[in-house]
């Protein structure tokens, strides 16, 4: 990661892999930004159960959503994921990340500049990938000049990442629930109670498969192991013994948690 993203990039990752046959990837919430470029074959992205939104994308933007993604393959995906920050869509993008909450988008609908970015990609061998993507970053970074969003609302929408209550977000930074609110609905696009509820179900796919599901539960806040199903189900799509049969696999050769949509 160049120094100059690291505010702005939570994660990147290069990916060529072998699913050994035709099948959906779930694409989970998450509390940052998704931004893929596929190469070889475009993104077959929809949301689960929205079949008027599933498209073939060379570029697949989206923002903070509460529910699964489906991406349909061949049996072989390859291409770069970044996860952008809330305040990586604003220096990125020149936009905040609420213009994306809940949508499918590809470059030319949110930042033309770097329309050129899969056709360069397609011609750059592998091992080069993730280096043009972050120098095109880099350029799209010293373009724009995106106000920063207020210290208080990047300290709550830390917080309620990490679990926190909405009260207790509210009394830190000094503002009514209602206030912190307009504010957070503004900067991501969702409620603060969303953003706990997907920062909590965040934390918790990155337990489950390593710890037993009681303890995945505990640790992260969930009243009980059913209080977490029922979470995955409606997050997710599925619950989390299903997702581990189905994409755990797929996740460990990969290396890293690749979530679409």
């Amino acid at each position: 990661m160049r120094g100059a993203l690291a505010p702005y990039v939570a994660s990147v990752v290069a990916y060529d892999v072998d699913l050994g046959g035709p099948g959906v990837h779930r694409g989970l919430p998450s509390t940052t930004v998704t931004f893929v470029l596929p190469v070889g074959e475009p993104l077959d992205v929809g949301w689960q159960d929205r079949p008027g939104s599933r498209e073939q994308r060379w570029s697949t933007l989206s923002g903070l959503h509460a529910h699964p993604a489906e991406i349909h393959h061949d049996g072989h995906q390859a291409g770069v994921q970044l996860a952008l920050t809330t305040t990586g869509a604003r220096a990125l993008l020149g936009l905040p990340a609420a213009e994306l909450a809940g949508l499918l988008l590809e470059l030319d609908d949110v930042a033309p500049a770097l329309r050129h970015l899969p056709e360069r990609l397609h011609a750059t061998p592998r091992a080069g990938w993730v280096d043009l993507v972050e120098q095109a970053l880099v350029e799209a970074l010293a373009q724009h000049d995106a106000p920063e969003p207020r210290a208080e609302v990047g300290h709550a929408l830390a917080r309620l990442t990490r679990g926190a209550s909405v009260a207790a977000v509210a009394d830190e930074v000094g503002y009514s629930r209602r206030h912190l609110g307009s504010l957070v609905r503004a900067e991501c696009g969702i409620a603060p109670k969303q953003v706990q509820r997907i920062g909590r179900f965040q934390a918790s796919r990155a337990l489950v498969g390593r710890v037993p599901l009681a303890d995945v539960a505990h640790r992260c806040g969930y009243a009980d192991q059913s209080h977490l199903t029922r979470e995955w189900v409606a997050l997710a799509g599925c619950p989390p013994s299903t997702w581990l049969r189905e994409e755990f696999p797929f996740l460990q050769d990969l290396g890293t948690t690749v979530e679409g949509g």
